[in-house]
């Protein structure tokens, strides 16, 4: 299955968050490395959209929609700022 970039979950991410959250910047919080959401690995094959580090292959952030409401477990990608005011 080929990786999609961050853009793919940008329109779940607007729902969860109200605004752009694509140039977020972060690390990953298995291995460190630092990108911004835009340059994770994004799989939408799933249940949901599973995001992963590119550097170590972790699963950084998962996103799933339950009865019409987009839910965002970001528990492995530390924002290094908290996302804008919507």
């Amino acid at each position: 299955m080929e990786a999609l970039d961050g853009n793919a979950i940008a329109g779940a991410l607007q729902a969860v968050y109200g605004v752009d959250m694509t140039v977020q910047a972060g690390r990953c919080r298995h291995c460190g490395t630092a990108s911004c959401i835009a340059e994770l690995a994004v799989y939408r094959r799933a249940p949901g959209m599973v995001a992963r580090c590119r550097t170590c292959a972790s699963v950084v952030m998962v996103l799933v929609e339950i009865r019409d409401d987009t839910r965002a477990n970001l528990d492995g990608f530390a924002l290094d700022a908290p996302p804008p005011a919507a």
